[in-house]
């Protein structure tokens, strides 16, 4: 049992879950993060190639998948079954009893459709950081376990909703901050936040409200890196201690992008 005075909540991206080696690098390397954690996954490369294969199209919008019914199939399969079940078997085998969980599960998450005006994202939601059951992660967290947290979430009223796993981790960053100090951390395949894409040696070392909406206009940040920087900004807003974008394969190093208000 811990005793818990701060708790980390580290969000792995799409591109590392599809790379074996990169996924087992990563979580080596998280089975050594000390203390209390909390892993969040998406998987949305790997649903997208799931679609691709039962002939339905997959449609993002700045970043944000599309989800009809038939996506939402897809999705829940994905996430909540192949991917997080592999992480989970894969992180018991590095010695961390990992518990796999989705929103619906003990009623860790609710989250409400998003509304169709101005886009319509269907079966898509949106989560308060009030309603993130932040009791019962401690729960778990304070029995040993690790909480694997899939993006799939639910209404309360029986209907499954499709998340953006960014913003998974930020609102439960946010809700366990109401309980103890929570530090928010996204790991992907790039160094952090860059100024070139294509450099990885073009890292920005710090992002604050100002300089983000300047490499947002002149588009630097884009598509998907937007709401990773949205959900970054409003977990700072909503007392969550500190974040940071870094690679995956750093995760135990200090190197990354930090971001401030």
């Amino acid at each position: 049992m811990y005793d818990i005075d701060r708790i980390r909540v580290v969000k792995i991206g799409g591109n590392v879950i599809d790379d074996p080696n990169a996924l087992a690098d990563f979580l080596e390397k998280f089975s050594r993060l000390a203390g209390p954690k909390v892993l969040v996954h998406g998987g949305g490369k790997e649903a997208t190639r799931v679609a691709s294969g039962l002939g339905i199209e997959a449609v993002m919008i700045d970043g944000r998948r599309v989800t009809d019914a038939a996506m939402l199939d897809v999705c829940t399969m994905v996430y909540a079954g192949q991917i997080n079940k592999r992480i989970v078997a894969a992180m018991q085998a590095r010695g961390m009893d990992a518990i796999g969980l989705t929103g619906a599960d003990g009623n860790a998450v609710t989250a409400v459709r998003r509304h169709p005006v101005p886009i319509d994202y269907g079966f898509v939601g949106d989560i308060d950081p009030l309603d993130v059951n932040d009791r019962f992660l401690i729960r778990l967290l304070n029995a040993g376990m690790v909480p694997v947290i899939c993006a799939i979430m639910h209404d309360g009223n029986g209907q499954l909703l499709n998340c953006n796993a960014d913003s998974v981790a930020s609102a439960v960053a946010m809700g366990l901050s109401r309980q103890v100090a929570t530090d928010l951390i996204f790991c992907f395949e790039k160094p952090g936040v860059l100024a070139d894409v294509d450099r990885d040696d073009s890292l920005i070392r710090t992002i604050d409200g100002d300089s983000y909406v300047t490499l947002r206009a002149s588009g630097v940040i884009s598509k998907g890196m937007i709401p990773k920087l949205e959900n970054a900004m409003n977990a700072l807003r909503g007392g969550v201690s500190a974040v940071i974008i870094k690679s995956a394969s750093n995760l135990l190093e200090a190197e990354g992008t930090v971001i401030t208000l």
